[in-house]
C-alpha cells in the first residue's frame, strides 16, 4: 500500500496579512502563521500521522512552516528536500500590489482572471526588474530559461509535475507517509492533477493556510480519498476567506 500524502498549505504570510500579491518574494509568517504551523502539527499528532519525509519550497514562509509543524510532531529528524519547483506561482508584475487596489484599477473580472484563470498568467516582469528571479541567488544554478517572469496555474503545474513525478511518488511507492508543505497554487496544481479537476472546478477550489490535506491514494496514484483534518466550521470559514481576498477590506 503506498504511503500517505499530507499536504499543507503555509501559515499566514506577512504579505497574506496585507492582502498583496506575494508569488515567489520571500516573505516570513506572522504571529498567526506560526500558530497555524504549530497547529498543524497539533493535527498531525490528532490524527496519529507519523511522516517519514518532508518536501518544501524554498521561500521561507513554506520553509518556517514545515519547521513548526515537525517540530511540533517530534520529527525534526526526518529527511527534508526543498526545490524551486514547488514555489508559489510567480504572479509577474502583480507582485507586491495589493490585491482590492488592483480590482479598482483593472476591475474584479481581470483580476479574477489573472488570479484565478487556469492558463492566463498575469503581466510579466521585465528582464531588468529588480524582483525577477534572475536576480535572486537561490535561483544562481538554474538555467534561465526555467526562470519564470510570470505564470498561470496551468505553468505551474508544468513546473511541479516533474518534481512529483521524479521526487514524491517513487517515497509513496516505497510506503513512506509524505508530509509536503508548500503554497496555495502548487498544492492547487497538485491537487488539480490527483483529482482531474476541470479547469473551472480548480479555479473554484480554495487551500486555506496552515490546515493539513490527507490523501489515500492507490497503487496507480489515484487518490482514494481527500479531506482537511479539523473542524469542519473553521474549514469552511478559512475557505471562504481566501475566496474573498479581492475584496476591498
Amino acid at each position: 500500500m503506498p504511503g500517505k500524502l499530507i499536504l499543507v498549505r503555509h501559515g499566514q504570510s506577512t504579505w497574506n496579512l496585507e492582502n498583496l500579491f506575494t508569488g515567489w518574494h520571500d516573505v516570513d509568517l506572522t504571529e498567526l502563521g506560526r500558530q497555524e504551523a504549530t497547529l498543524a502539527g497539533r493535527q498531525l499528532l490528532s490524527e496519529k500521522l507519523e511522516p517519514q519525509i518532508a518536501f518544501t519550497s524554498v521561500l521561507k514562509r513554506a520553509i518556517r512552516s514545515l519547521w513548526l509543524i515537525l517540530d511540533t510532531t517530534d520529527r525534526m529528524w526526518i529527511p527534508v528536500e526543498r526545490s524551486w519547483r514547488l514555489n508559489e506561482r510567480h504572479y509577474g508584475a502583480l507582485q507586491g500590489l495589493n490585491k482590492a487596489q488592483t480590482v479598482e484599477k483593472h476591475g474584479a473580472d481581470q483580476v479574477k482572471l489573472w488570479r484565478r484563470s487556469y492558463d492566463l498568467a498575469p503581466p510579466a516582469l521585465a528582464m531588468d526588474d529588480p524582483r525577477h528571479p534572475r536576480f535572486d541567488p537561490r535561483y544562481a544554478d538554474l538555467a534561465p530559461e526555467l526562470l519564470p517572469a510570470t505564470e498561470s496555474l496551468k505553468d505551474t503545474l508544468e513546473r511541479v509535475r516533474p518534481f512529483w513525478e521524479t521526487r514524491i511518488i517513487p517515497q509513496l511507492e516505497a510506503g513512506k507517509d509524505v508530509l509536503l508543505v508548500a503554497h496555495g497554487n502548487s498544492l492547487r496544481a497538485l491537487v488539480k492533477m490527483l483529482d482531474r479537476m476541470s479547469e473551472r472546478e480548480i479555479v473554484e477550489f480554495n487551500i486555506p493556510t496552515g490546515i493539513p490535506m490527507l490523501y489515500q491514494l492507490d497503487q496507480r496514484m489515484q487518490p482514494l480519498s481527500r479531506r482537511f483534518l479539523g473542524d469542519p466550521a473553521a474549514i469552511a470559514a478559512a475557505q471562504d476567506a481566501v475566496r474573498h481576498q479581492t475584496e476591498k477590506k
